[in-house]
């Protein structure tokens, strides 16, 4: 039996975007590998086995704690797990299941692997590789962002850890050029690789229970009625506003933005608008991306009229990539959002903060429909989402016409990691 730890791809984050990482692995490794031992290190407690299900599939495969606590006296904090490293007597149980793994894979939560989000972060991503590295097991780092790296040390430290990796996957080619550059004279093409987004392989799972005006909305039966187009709100970015907007070189003002849009689009279209949070977590939580549409659906007022809805229910990735799948068109300034509807064949924009989705759209030839809110101002931000949407009709056979590429490389790039698992 192969035995598998896949690393920085927590589930219970409330971040979909990890989820859809997280499950599009399982998924991939147990299609390819049935029998596969899989241990997903999370954010729970101890090492507990749990069900993943999939349509009439289910697959069994257990969960290890792994946080970045202070507490030294918690076994899932990464502070035990250094300190088991050097006494073994502690009987860290992440330690024990990396040793007794045949390989390790890890995802950096697809786009962490970086110095930008502070130090704490970029400890909790490239402490467990190391830890990985130190106890000799193969680690294969899969498709992800690289970089960028501020500091010198962390990005010595980066290139150290890619360099001693059994195989590295980047999930376009600008985190390409960037891996390349930390493997230095030690890039070998059999071993370093570019793929794509491995959520491009997410399946769809019809909710159980659909809000019944939502479900009216994406009925077939609609069909005489106005499109349904959708939107994604980063309640980072809207609820943070000017620290936010500090933090991230944000020269637009994104919830002015936003609501302008949608009051165009009422104004001057007849669709109907849904409103898709990606982040679920507790609406107190800056981060809450139900928190943010709740708030613009409330400033639309009377003009909304029926033609807006807020998505309010807890939904699974895999559900949230059906309703997407359901739209006529969709933009998402969270990156996996917007994966959900490219790999749909959903014509698709992305209001984008981050170089990472420019490089996925790339790959499906759709880089002309990213927004960048730093280095455009607010009323032209607008204006070019708008004719993005304007143009769906145009945008949808030159996204299908290049999408059954796509995800072949994703299946060839599954494909490979799991034999490359297999043999180790």
């Amino acid at each position: 039996m192969t035995s598998i730890s896949l690393l920085g791809a927590a589930p219970d984050t409330g971040n979909l975007g990890v989820s859809a990482l997280s499950n599009s692995v399982v998924h991939a490794i147990h299609e390819r590998i049935p029998s596969a031992d899989l241990c997903v290190f999370d954010n729970g407690k101890g090492i507990r086995r749990r069900n993943l299900r999939i349509g009439d599939s289910e697959w069994s495969l257990r969960g290890c704690g792994l946080v970045n606590s202070r507490r030294i006296y918690r076994r899932e904090s990464l502070a035990h797990m250094r300190l088991s490293q050097v006494f073994p007597k502690l009987m860290n149980p992440g330690i024990q299941t990396i040793r007794q793994s045949h390989v390790v894979l890890d995802i950096s939560g697809g786009d962490s692997f970086t110095d930008l989000y502070g130090s704490r972060r970029f400890e909790l991503i490239s402490r467990p590789k190391e830890i990985a590295l130190a106890a000799h097991k193969p680690l294969i780092l899969l498709p992800q962002t690289y970089g960028p790296f501020r500091s010198k040390k962390a990005h010595a430290r980066a290139a150290d850890i890619v360099r001693h990796s059994h195989a590295t996957w980047a999930r376009d080619a600008r985190s390409f050029e960037i891996m390349v550059d930390l493997l230095g004279s030690e890039f070998d093409s059999e071993r370093h690789k570019c793929g794509v987004d491995v959520a491009f392989l997410l399946p769809t799972v019809r909710p159980q229970r659909l809000e019944d005006s939502v479900a009216q909305w994406l009925d077939e039966s609609y069909g005489a009625n106005p499109d349904v187009i959708g939107l994604n709100i980063s309640g980072l970015i809207y609820n943070g506003g000017d620290s936010a907007a500090r933090q991230y070189g944000i020269s637009a003002n994104y919830a002015l933005a936003v609501q302008n849009l949608v009051e165009r689009l009422l104004r001057e279209t007849d669709v109907n608008v849904l409103l898709v949070p990606h982040v679920n977590v507790p609406q107190a939580e800056i981060e809450s991306d139900l928190r943010a549409c709740r708030q613009l659906a409330d400033k639309l007022g009377s003009l909304a009229n029926g033609r807006v809805r807020v998505l309010t229910g807890q939904y699974s990735e895999m559900e949230i990539k059906w309703v997407i799948a359901r739209l006529q068109w969709f933009c998402g300034t969270r990156m996996h959002s917007t994966i959900a509807s490219l790999s749909s064949g959903v014509p698709s924009a992305a209001i984008a903060y981050s170089d990472k989705t420019l490089g996925v759209f790339a790959t499906c030839g759709q880089q002309d429909q990213v927004f960048d809110p730093r280095v455009t101002q607010t009323q032209d931000l607008v204006d070019s989402v708008f004719e993005s949407f304007a143009q769906r009709e145009q945008i949808a056979p030159l996204l299908r016409k290049k999408l059954p590429r796509v995800l072949s490389i994703a299946r060839s790039q599954m494909d490979t990691i799991a034999e490359c698992c297999e043999n180790l």
